[in-house]
């Protein structure tokens, strides 16, 4: 269905990666994954036609539609949330409308408005032969969380997470023979995922999305694609089954370039002792015509490189965590929490679900001060150090300072090697850590607030969200590094693999702003 024909991509003297060439075939759903930078959006933005590479083409025979998930929440502020939907059959939409401005205020004596009206009727039936649309675009935004009442809603009443749910919707409406999706698990809440993976394993056409949901690509893809050495390999299977094959494949290639950095060696040592001695020349020079053979750049190392993110506590817990009774709060006339009362123990290692909005940040600043409950109480056990990971971290970590400098300001009295070990254990080696924290991306950002916390060894850590903006690789990393971590955790996330990872306790926010609490892993909460 889809062609690729050696494909090359450059920015300036950048080559991102080249002649790629590759099938992609119906019925399968293709999971595009690789490190950050290594050209996930950008390979999926020529296959998409939305940017050209620098040398190649794509190939996608016309007769089929394609669906590319809109990016840009806000170019749709006008609409309302049913047409927005409908838009993402831009053909039908224009019909529709069209139909409706002239049976409001067209002239049935005219032929020309007859015949006009018989033409959008046929583009009508074209496009929707059982005439259902307006049903189906009910039931996929009441699946999203929007209720009937709210469809002839301007988009521009929305919120942020609510606008992404809508061109989820307006993508997947068509029905289109090919889906192109970059993180379309952004902003969901787990729910909404479930609900997604539901639609995408019934898609009959092709599929390539990038994720850093590592559930999500086990649940819907049945073939990878990896953004690796500049190439892109192909293997069957979910995530899982990738990883167990790449990693020995990597292993098998340090094993085979540990042997020829060896033979290399050894080769250059006998052409420096032996190449002066004249009854060693011929020897010589045929171990230089060996060396010369000797290819260590076939063998190169993975992009890939998984930060090491250790938590300890510098202070041991004492009998007394956290207790929180009866907190209510609200924004305004909304309350958002409602008699929410619960106890954490030694031990506890929390995951704070919930639909979107409905109040996992407010609690986590609650306990943190930084908001104020109306009534109830907070109360911290005396040993208890906490540390926070804000949601809007990105947004605070900002100057000109460099990276080290940035995180030397929390504790002057913190050793300067520490911190530069602690910043190369985050993949910020050498001279990456003399950048400006104004200049680096997201993730980045993420892994510098993570730094942070790893310095300030809290005993009680508070994390909101800490998985957005990170790859694959750091979020397994911060899985294993909260199960391993001697201390206490709340985590607000989505992402059901990091649940997995650490959580031996769930506590849910409802829509009427109470909780519930289970003791147990996701997967028995689930059950």
């Amino acid at each position: 269905m889809v062609q690729a024909n050696n494909i090359t991509m450059r920015f300036g003297g950048q080559v991102l990666f080249e002649d790629i060439s590759l099938k992609l075939d119906a019925g399968k759903r293709y999971g595009l994954i690789g490190a950050n930078g290594a050209g996930k959006s950008t390979f999926l933005k020529i296959l998409s036609g939305e940017i050209e590479a620098s040398s190649g083409n794509v190939s996608i025979s016309s007769a089929l539609k394609v669906g590319v998930l809109e990016q840009n929440q806000f170019a749709y502020e006008d609409f309302s949330i049913k047409d927005a939907v409908l838009y993402g059959n831009k053909r039908f939409y224009e019909a529709v409308k069209e139909k409706e401005k002239l049976y409001e205020s067209g002239d049935f004596s005219d032929d020309k408005v007859n015949n006009r009206l018989a033409d959008l009727e046929i583009i009508c039936a074209e496009e929707d032969p059982t005439y259902e649309y307006e049903v189906a675009i009910e039931k996929v935004l009441e699946a999203l969380g929007f209720e009937a009442s709210r469809h002839n809603d301007l988009m521009r009443s929305l919120t942020s997470a609510e606008k992404f749910k809508v061109l989820l919707a307006q993508v997947l409406f068509p029905k289109p023979d090919i889906l192109f999706l970059d993180e379309p698990t952004n902003n969901l809440d787990i729910d909404a995922i479930s609900w997604l993976e539901e639609q995408l394993n019934r898609h009959e056409g092709t599929i390539v999305v990038i994720s850093h949901d590592r559930h999500f690509l086990n649940s819907v893809v049945t073939n990878i694609l990896d953004v690796d050495f500049k190439k892109i390999r192909e293997f069957s299977g979910n995530y899982d089954d990738w990883y167990i094959a790449s990693t020995l494949i990597q292993k098998q290639n340090e094993i085979e370039r540990d042997k020829k950095l060896k033979e290399k060696d050894d080769l250059e040592g006998f052409i420096r002792r032996f190449s002066a001695n004249a009854s060693k020349a011929k020897q010589a020079t045929s171990r230089q015509k060996q060396l010369e053979k000797l290819d260590i750049n076939e063998l190169q190392v993975s992009s890939r490189r998984d930060p090491s993110i250790v938590f300890r506590k510098k202070r041991d817990i004492g009998n007394e965590v956290l207790n929180v009774s009866d907190l209510s709060f609200s924004y305004g006339a909304k309350e958002v929490l409602k008699g929410v009362s619960f106890k954490v123990e030694k031990g506890d290692k929390i995951a704070l679900i919930g639909a979107n909005g409905i109040g996992k940040s407010t609690l986590c600043k609650l306990l943190m001060q930084e908001l104020f409950a109306k009534s109830g109480q907070i109360f911290w056990g005396a040993t208890i150090e906490p540390s926070y990971f804000a949601q809007d971290s990105t947004d605070m970590i900002k100057g000109d300072m460099e990276l080290f400098e940035w995180l030397q300001q929390f504790d002057d009295k913190k050793d300067l090697d520490e911190i530069r070990k602690c910043l190369g254990r985050m993949l910020f080696s050498g001279e990456e850590q003399k950048k400006s924290v104004k200049s680096i991306s997201g993730g980045e950002k993420h892994r510098m607030m993570l730094s942070k916390m790893m310095l300030e060894r809290g005993n009680f850590l508070i994390l909101d969200e800490p998985n957005n903006h990170l790859d694959l690789e750091a979020i397994i990393a911060l899985g294993e590094a909260l199960y391993k971590f001697d201390g206490v955790v709340i985590c607000v996330t989505h992402d059901r693999e990091l649940i997995d990872a650490f959580a031996n306790r769930i506590i849910k926010i409802k829509d009427d702003g109470s909780i519930e609490d289970f003791k147990g892993d996701y997967e028995s909460y689930r059950g």
